[in-house]
């Protein structure tokens, strides 16, 4: 199975925040020490700017995905909050490039509990959990990584769920359309020998009248003959 692209240019985004902030570091490490910081300003300044057009890269293909309807709509709001700690980061390491009052260890913090959330606190008073302290990035991102193989996990069996939901709504509806053709069929044989039945009946009705006719006629017939009879029968 092909990787995800927008999962692979998430892993590389977050290598380049996590290489700026090490860089951050080394830069306010060497003016602390008074040694030239030139070099590495350029490089902080070039990485900056590749990390803003791959978070740029990430909300394109996060749009598509999206409106194209290639992931679930729960999906996408799960790689929108990835995309948001994303942004939150690029803001904090600017923010730092600038020595905008950001100090080192805050940066760090900030990166790897996933910067902060929107409408949350002051990203400036974030401390680093017990579980990631003393850890080096690869660890960090490493942690990160299995919780993201856990969340997938999750969304696997919760796709699987509604999978087995959408199934049985098949079958049932299935059922349903059996039965209804089932009393279709009933409902015209009834209809059928309805029409039968009515038709009968009117023959009956003729034949009854017929009968009566005829008994008439022959009552008529036989008054007739008699009168005759009176009439030319002689008397004594």
């Amino acid at each position: 199975m092909a990787p995800d692209p927008w999962f692979s240019t998430y892993d590389s985004t977050c290598q380049i925040a996590q290489e700026i902030a090490e860089k951050i570091q080394q830069r306010n490490q060497y003016e602390r020490n008074g040694e030239n910081t030139t070099k590495l300003t350029v490089t902080i300044r070039a990485l900056l700017q590749k990390l803003k057009e791959k978070i740029a890269l990430l909300k394109d293909l996060l749009l598509r995905a999206v409106s194209t309807h290639q992931i679930t709509q729960l999906e996408g709001d799960r790689r929108q909050n990835l995309l948001d700690d994303l942004v939150t980061r690029e803001r904090l390491l600017l923010t730092s490039f600038k020595n905008e009052g950001a100090e080192p260890d805050l940066i760090r913090s900030s990166l790897m509990t996933g910067g902060a959330k929107r409408g949350g606190p002051n990203p400036w008073l974030f401390e680093e959990p017990e579980e990631t302290r003393g850890l080096g990035f690869d660890e960090i991102r490493e942690q990160q990584q299995k919780i993201i193989q856990e969340q997938d996990a999750g969304l696997d069996a919760l796709s699987s769920i509604i999978s087995r939901q959408k199934q049985m709504g098949q079958e049932i509806g299935n059922e349903l359309n059996e039965q209804n053709e089932i009393i279709d069929d009933l409902a015209n044989l009834v209809e059928n020998t309805d029409e039968k039945l009515r038709t009968e009946t009117r023959r009956v009705n003729l034949v009854d009248r017929k009968s009566t006719s005829c008994g008439m006629i022959m009552v008529i017939l036989l008054l007739l003959v008699a009168i005759v009879v009176v009439a030319v029968w002689p008397t004594d």
